[in-house]
């Protein structure tokens, strides 16, 4: 009698993971993430290291005419990343907690983006008809619409009684959905005619037990690697708002407002833009890098094409 040779395959999440590993550019993003999570996580500890922390306004380390001392934006042994020009305030402990920051706003925001996006394309896709058609025209308006002006607007008119943290995280979520509704609802469209969710239906299935029973499960990969890249873009509508003026309030450290206020001293001293402004385009090449590698991950197809 004879056996049968076993050999073991690998499942769906190792593959996965192994794919992600082979990926340099993923790897890569997913370090720096760890990086800035971590920083995120622990900046009160990170910062006790330089001595400062982001709310102590250091007059002595500005010029009577309010002109950083010093050159290199006020680099030296006691401020590793210079001083933030108008306030003095030391720039290592505002970048570190920029990232607490960049990454609450840009999560948070993207969680209210998905959960929007994900139950009107899901309830398009499915019902179709006037439905769609109503959801449809819905998303082309949010779309379509200045969701910055309107951010704007809306932030320097917000009641007093309104968390501004709050507000921007709803406002930049809000205007962040459409995209994900328009792919949700095309793969729902097909995913609904596949012969389990017509059984299902023939069998006296409802409409919830399907959407979230037997379609949703199926979109989970589309969905993370939306979510994944959509948060630079929730990431760089934070810092486009601080940077204008009305996002996070102060002395909340933000990178935006830190850019802000470096650019008026640009030609004197760029060193003030270097840091807040690498900490923002790292944190977004990052995301980029790691949503990438994670697409190609869950589908291999996709990175094939690409070649």
């Amino acid at each position: 009698m004879t056996t049968a040779a076993v050999t073991d395959t690998p499942s769906a999440g190792r593959q996965v993971v192994r794919r992600l590993g082979a990926d340099r550019g993923a790897v890569l993003g997913a370090v720096l993430i760890a990086v800035f999570v971590l920083a995120a996580a622990l900046a009160p500890l990170v910062v006790r290291v330089s001595g400062h922390n982001p709310y102590d306004y250091d007059v002595a380390a500005l010029a009577g005419s309010g002109a950083p001392a010093g050159r290199l934006g006020g680099i030296s042994a006691n401020h590793w990343f210079g001083v933030e020009p108008l306030t003095g305030r030391d720039l290592f402990a505002v970048v570190v907690y920029g990232a607490r920051t960049s990454i609450l706003v840009g999560v948070a925001a993207t969680v209210v983006s998905v959960v929007i996006g994900v139950l009107v394309g899901l309830v398009a896709g499915y019902a179709g008809g006037w439905t769609d058609r109503l959801l449809s025209r819905a998303t082309d308006v949010v779309f379509g619409f200045p969701g910055l002006i309107f951010m704007i607007a809306l932030g320097a008119i917000a009641p007093a009684w309104l968390p501004k943290s709050a507000l921007i995280v709803l406002v930049i979520g809000f205007f962040g959905w459409p995209p994900i509704a328009r792919v949700v609802r095309g793969q729902t469209l097909l995913l609904a005619e596949r012969n389990y969710v017509v059984a299902s239906r023939a069998a006296g299935a409802g409409a919830a037990h399907i959407i979230f029973r037997q379609i949703l499960p199926n979109l989970s990969a589309t969905i993370i690697v939306f979510a994944t890249i959509s948060i630079p873009g929730k990431i760089g509508a934070e810092a486009a708002l601080s940077f204008l003026g009305v996002g996070v309030p102060p002395p909340t450290p933000a990178w935006g407002r830190s850019i802000g206020e470096a650019i008026g001293w640009v030609q004197t001293d760029p060193m003030f833009l270097i840091f807040p402004g690498a900490a923002l385009f790292l944190i977004t090449l990052a995301f980029n890098l790691f949503g990438d590698g994670l697409r190609d991950a869950l589908d291999p197809r996709s990175a094939s094409l690409r070649r």
